[in-house]
């Protein structure tokens, strides 16, 4: 087969579609990127000196450079909202921050003086459906976080070949909702007090839909890919009951994906880590096309994965986070990589991406070994041996 460009790459693969080769995600989004000690490690690696961008503060993952993106061979490339013109964040401790939402974040160590952020004040912790009339909701409209992107999407989409993956600030409906309410208290809600969750969700509904309108606005003719989700799902099961997912919580993602379908033409990709399982029929229903990261500590056997639901939807990940890419040999990493190709590539509708972000504990040498095994057995004809 003629080699084909990186976005006709990836839209064949989209289409269900046999591309000539498996297409590579890393650095593509805010999901399947390296987190930033990660990445500097790999860029002393490859002798690359630069200044590390951050792509997403919370998550503290790298915006990759484009040499490094090029020696790895990533199919893709990332176009996300930026930073609010007319909000200036409040005062705060050392290793504190507070959001546009009003959420209060702290540092929380972890080995190698590497460092997540996590919820430390929940600024909705004890209100009532009344008070969310009464909020200091962020303004989704505000001109920075589209400042410049028509102008960066146009020319990635015809100054290169990449598949261009869009990843806008508002966006979030379960993730947003426990930031706001507090973890353990949303969960308890879910069967104390589903109307005070069913005011929230529409209010995250106007809240989403006003500000993805002016993104899609400056970015929907030129981009491929749709980027969401939220982490509705656990290692070992769902966070709350299909029941409760499609009383609650699927008739505003259904909603809010409609409006993301009359404004652009990009497949729709969803985030989820944990067991998803007995929801990927549901998100299929309601417009998913892409399901993200396939965990494979929780999801398990991935051919039967694509048997089950590869004519509906995309499979996006699978390359072992947890255990392979850390742990793991280069002929480990290599395994895997074979191993994913083979269950999930037949037929079009999968994309080599590690399950999650890269973390700081990835030698280099597998993340190089992800890629270079991609190219090596993500012809077809490899998949099927």
């Amino acid at each position: 087969m003629t080699e084909m460009k990186p976005r006709e790459r990836v839209l064949a693969a989209l289409n269900h579609q046999e591309p000539d080769r498996v297409p590579l995600d890393i650095g593509g989004g805010s999901s399947t990127t390296i987190v930033i000690e990660g990445y500097e490690k790999l860029k002393q690696h490859l002798g690359i000196q630069s200044e590390t961008q951050v792509l997403n503060k919370i998550a503290r993952v790298a915006r990759l450079d484009e040499a490094v993106m090029c020696q790895l061979g990533s199919d893709c490339r990332p176009v996300k909202s930026k930073p609010p013109a007319h909000w200036t964040p409040p005062p705060s401790a050392p290793g504190t921050f507070i959001d546009v939402w009003g959420t209060a974040w702290r540092q929380a160590y972890y080995g190698d003086n590497c460092y997540y952020w996590e919820v430390a004040k929940s600024p909705l912790a004890q209100s009532s459906i009344e008070d969310l009339g009464k909020c200091p909701w962020p303004d989704p409209i505000d001109p920075g976080y589209t400042d410049g992107l028509a102008n960066k999407a146009k020319a990635l989409y015809q100054g290169t070949d990449y598949a261009i993956i869009a990843d806008a600030g508002f966006k979030s409906f379960w993730e947003r909702a426990y930031m706001l309410r507090g973890f353990e208290q949303l969960l308890m809600d879910l069967a104390s007090d589903p109307r005070f969750v069913s005011a929230l969700m529409d209010k995250l509904l106007e809240i989403n839909i006003a500000g993805t309108g002016p993104f899609l606005d400056a970015v929907g003719p030129y981009i491929q890919v749709f980027r969401t989700g939220d982490d509705l799902a656990s290692q070992t099961g769902l966070l709350f009951s299909p029941k409760i997912f499609r009383t609650l919580l699927k008739p505003v993602y259904k909603a809010y994906f409609e409006f993301v379908r009359s404004k652009t033409h990009a497949k729709i990709f969803f985030h989820s880590c944990g067991n998803v399982t007995p929801l990927i029929d549901d998100l299929a229903e309601i417009g998913v096309d892409i399901i993200n990261p396939v965990q494979v500590s929780a999801l398990g056997d991935t051919a039967a994965l694509k048997a089950r639901f590869g004519n509906r939807v995309t499979f996006w990940g699978g390359i072992d986070t947890q255990h392979v890419l850390p742990h793991g040999t280069i002929q480990d990493v290599q395994a895997e990589v074979r191993q994913r190709i083979r269950d999930m590539a037949a037929g079009g509708g999968y994309v080599v991406a590690a399950v999650h972000n890269i973390q700081a504990d990835v030698p280099p040498e597998n993340i190089l070994a992800m890629a270079e095994a991609t190219r090596r057995f993500g012809t077809y004809r490899s998949a099927a041996q």
